[in-house]
């Protein structure tokens, strides 16, 4: 089968409930087999992740595969605030993808490094963070899941300008 096309652009209101299911295949993969039954029922309860995309999809760029959502990301500054790519898409170069395009962004906006956190027990995430170029800054509680973790920061030199 070809490699199909990885298209990279704003969201739009059409995508919303594409990217709530983004986020929900990604909690329920990644973070729900670590995290204490008490985070995963607040998660559900409070819709944290569908209230995320309520109030930032405008700030998202998201992934495309023949017309469908594969994946989003959202950065601040340059710091990237979020990375989920869809359960099917995952290890197509859908996250590579998106690193991509907001390190450009972050880079064109002046700054000199993109940074982002994931957990300890997310080592496939890891992996696509180092082989990226990004490497380990820093480890600290993760006060988010209340679940025990450790957050790592990792950080990547993009020798944009000073910021």
């Amino acid at each position: 089968m070809a490699a199909r096309e990885i298209v990279i652009r704003k969201a739009e209101a059409s995508d919303i409930a594409a990217l709530k299911r983004v986020l929900e295949e990604t909690f329920e993969g990644t973070w729900l087999p670590h995290i204490s039954a008490a985070s995963a029922q607040r998660y559900v309860e409070t819709d944290i992740g569908g209230r995320y995309v309520d109030e930032h999809w405008l700030e998202f760029a998201v992934a495309e595969i023949d017309g469908d959502v594969a994946g989003l990301i959202h950065w601040r500054g340059d710091f990237i605030e979020a990375v989920h790519v869809s359960a099917s898409r995952q290890g197509q170069g859908v996250g590579r993808a998106l690193l991509s395009h907001a390190e450009q962004a972050i880079a064109a906006a002046g700054f000199e490094q993109a940074r982002l956190e994931t957990d300890t027990f997310n080592v496939p995430a890891q992996r696509v963070y180092r082989s990226t170029g990004y490497a380990e800054k820093d480890r600290y509680p993760d006060d988010e899941w209340d679940s025990g973790f450790t957050t790592v920061l990792f950080v990547k030199p993009l020798g944009g300008g000073a910021n």
